[in-house]
């Protein structure tokens, strides 16, 4: 009896790149958590903008939102444009950054604003860091910038593995 690799078809291919992305998102996910938790102890923050202010509420929404990131991030990338940009690993850690970053951008320059406001909520929880002011500051901006730079490269990595090697499944044959 002989093993042999699974012929792919078009539908192993888009469940593989729609788990490639969820799986991505998840990865990126904790990792970003782990910055955002370690280095700034913004867990319960990220869960009280969805009424949930605890460590593990803000680890619930954050997990959530990374996966549905990380499948935005695969239909973004299966556009023939993008598709052709990122072929290899490097390239698609590089679109990981860069979509991470815009991310970044719009989620606190834009959604925070709006669920503070949303919310009645003038300024951020204090402390979010047990250092004041500027240094506190820094310390609650340079950890959300890592984050986001840890989460893009995470999923980048693990959606291009996991896209690269979509067939695992391997079916028996007897005789062959």
């Amino acid at each position: 009896m002989s093993q042999r690799l699974a012929a792919p078809t078009l539908s192993d291919s888009l469940r593989y790149t729609w788990g490639a992305g969820a799986a991505g998102g998840l990865v990126g996910g904790v990792g970003m958590g782990v910055v955002f938790h370690l280095g700034a102890n913004l867990m319960p923050f990220v869960g009280a903008l969805y009424g949930w202010p605890t460590v593990l509420g803000g680890w619930a929404v954050h997990l959530f939102n990374s996966v549905l990131a990380g499948i935005l991030f695969t239909f973004i990338l299966s556009r023939p444009i993008f598709r052709q940009q990122a072929t290899t690993v490097a390239e698609s850690v590089a679109a990981g950054v860069v979509y991470a970053a815009a991310i970044g951008l719009v989620s606190t320059g834009l959604l925070l604003p709006i669920s503070m406001t949303a919310l009645g909520v003038e300024s951020f929880p204090e402390p979010l860091v047990p250092l004041p002011g500027f240094l506190g500051s820094f310390l609650v901006i340079l950890s959300v910038g890592v984050a986001h730079v840890v989460y893009g490269v995470l999923l980048g990595a693990t959606y291009a593995v996991i896209h690269e090697h979509p067939w695992t499944s391997v079916e028996s044959e007897a005789g062959t």
